[in-house]
C-alpha cells in the first residue's frame, strides 16, 4: 500500500528527453514516498527542478526556476537535480535558493535525500563525481505524463567530446542499461495501456558498447512485448547506419520509419572543428540507406548556425547539403558559447546578428522541406495513433501521429485517445496538421 505523508511536491523539467524521463521517474519516487504531486505553479512543500546545462542560457533558466520555487514558498525544500549542479557545483552550493543538491546518478536516492535533509535542515549534497567510471543509475516508471507514448531511457553518458558540448562533463562516460531491466519496464508500461515507446539516451548509438549488449537485439526483444505496437528511436549517429542495421530495422515491423540523425553542419571543415566523427559523404550514404529500405522515411536533424570560424562559403555549403538531403524536420540552433568547452575559446566567433540571419535562412528552408514531406501523404492511406482532442473554427477534431510522426486530424466528437484509426489524407488542415477521413 502506498504510504501518505500529507506533503505536496512539485517537479519541473528542463532540457532533453532523457531529463524528461528522469523527471517522470522522480515523480513516481515521490508518489511512492507518500507525496501528493501538484503543479509547479502551486504552493508545495518540496520543489524539484531537474536542471539542464547544455548552454549558458540553460544554466540561467535553471537558476531562475530554482529561485522561482523558493519565492513561491520560502519554507519549502528546493531540490536542484541534474546537469547544472553537476557542472556548476560551487554555484549551486552557495545559492540561497537551493536546499538540496542531487547530481546525475543520484536521482534514485531522491526521497531518501529529502528525508535526510529534513532531520536537521542543513544544506546537503547528494552528488558524485561523474567523470570516472560509474554504474548505470537504474530508474523505473510505470506511467508518464503522456497517455499514449512513453520515453524509455536505455543509455547515459557520452564519450564523443564534441568541441561545443559540455554534456560529457555533466553526464560522464557511456553507461548502458541492462536489456532485461528495459524489458521489465516496457512490459509494465504495456500493461498500463501504452502502445508506443521511444528509446532515448544521451548517446543512444553507444548502447551496449560497455556491456556487450546490442541495440538490434534489444529492439528484437522489445518487438515481442505484447501490447507495444510502435517503437521509435531517439537521436542516432550516422556511423550506426550500416546496411545490415537498416535492413534489420526495415524487417522489424514495429520500428517506425522516423529517424533523427545528428548533422550539426553540412560543411566538412566545420564538422572537423566541431570534432564530429563523420563527414558529409558518410552522412549522405546513411540517408541513402534509409531511403533504400524504407519507402518514405522521415529523416530529421539538428543544425548549428554560426559555429566559430563558419565563413559565408561554409554556411552556403551547409545550405546546399541540407537542401540536397531534404529533411522532414530540422531543429536549428544558433551557436551558443558554452563555458568549459573548446569551442568557447576558438577564434573567429561569429557576431550574433550574423548567427540570427543564418538561422532564419535555415528555419525558412526547414519549413519549406517539412511542408513538401507532409504533402506526400495527400491522397494516401495512413494509420494514426490518436492522442488528443482540439477545436478549430468551431469544429471538433482528434489528432495523432503516423509512424513517420506526421500529425493527422480527424473531425469527430468521439474520444479516440490511445486508439489506432485508419483513413485517407485529404489535405492540409492548418500549419501543424493534415486532415483525414476515416475508412
Amino acid at each position: 500500500m502506498r504510504k501518505k505523508n500529507n506533503k505536496k511536491a512539485a517537479l519541473h523539467n528542463l532540457g532533453c528527453k532523457v531529463n524528461a524521463y528522469e523527471t517522470e521517474a522522480m515523480r513516481q519516487i515521490l508518489e511512492e514516498a507518500g507525496y501528493e504531486i501538484v503543479d509547479f505553479s502551486q504552493k508545495a512543500d518540496v520543489y524539484v527542478v531537474n536542471t539542464c546545462s547544455v548552454t549558458n542560457m540553460a544554466d540561467r533558466k535553471s537558476r531562475q526556476m530554482l529561485h522561482r520555487a523558493k519565492k513561491r514558498n520560502p519554507d519549502s525544500i528546493v531540490v536542484a537535480a541534474g546537469c547544472y549542479v553537476q557542472t556548476k557545483t560551487k554555484e549551486a552550493q552557495t545559492d540561497p535558493a537551493v536546499d538540496l543538491i542531487v547530481g546525475n546518478n543520484q536521482k534514485h536516492r531522491l526521497a531518501e535525500a529529502i528525508a535526510d535533509y529534513e532531520r536537521d535542515r542543513t544544506k546537503r549534497n547528494s552528488l558524485t563525481g561523474i567523470n570516472g567510471r560509474q554504474p548505470y543509475e537504474t530508474l523505473h516508471m510505470t506511467k508518464t505524463a503522456e497517455h499514449t507514448r512513453a520515453f524509455i531511457k536505455v543509455q547515459d553518458g557520452c564519450n564523443q567530446f564534441c568541441s561545443y558540448c559540455i554534456i560529457p562533463y555533466a553526464r560522464g562516460r557511456v553507461r548502458s542499461r541492462k536489456a532485461e531491466d528495459v524489458l521489465q519496464e516496457v512490459r509494465a508500461l504495456a500493461e498500463n495501456g501504452y502502445q508506443e515507446i521511444v528509446l532515448t539516451g544521451i548517446h543512444l548509438s553507444s548502447f551496449g558498447t560497455d556491456t556487450g549488449e546490442r541495440l538490434p537485439k534489444l529492439l528484437e526483444d522489445l518487438s515481442a512485448v505484447e501490447g507495444i505496437r510502435r517503437i521509435r528511436l531517439g537521436s542516432l549517429e550516422p556511423r550506426i547506419i550500416t546496411e545490415d542495421f537498416v535492413k534489420f530495422l526495415s524487417e522489424t515491423e514495429k520500428v517506425c520509419p522516423h529517424f533523427h540523425l545528428s548533422l550539426q553542419s553540412g560543411c566538412d571543415a566545420t564538422l572537423r572543428r566541431m570534432n564530429r566523427k563523420y563527414d558529409t559523404d558518410m552522412y549522405q550514404k546513411s540517408c541513402g540507406l534509409l531511403r533504400k529500405y524504407f519507402e518514405h522515411p522521415a529523416i530529421t536533424t539538428d543544425v548549428i548556425a554560426g559555429f566559430p570560424g563558419e565563413t559565408e562559403e561554409e554556411f552556403a555549403a551547409t545550405e546546399r547539403f541540407v537542401r540536397q538531403i531534404h529533411f522532414y524536420e530540422m531543429h536549428i540552433f544558433k551557436f551558443s558559447v558554452r563555458e568549459g568547452t573548446k569551442a568557447a575559446a576558438m577564434p573567429n566567433q561569429i557576431p550574433e546578428q550574423i548567427k540570427t540571419i543564418r538561422s532564419e535562412r535555415l528555419i525558412a528552408l526547414a519549413d519549406q522541406m517539412s511542408e513538401e514531406f507532409r504533402s506526400y501523404y495527400i491522397g494516401r492511406d495512413v494509420e494514426v495513433l490518436m492522442e488528443e482532442p482540439f477545436e478549430s473554427e468551431g469544429r471538433r477534431y482528434f489528432a495523432g501521429y503516423t509512424k513517420e510522426y506526421v500529425k493527422i486530424a480527424l473531425e469527430t466528437d468521439r474520444d479516440l485517445s490511445n486508439s489506432f484509426v485508419k483513413g485517407r489524407v485529404l489535405g492540409r488542415l492548418d500549419d501543424t496538421a493534415y486532415l483525414m477521413v476515416e475508412f
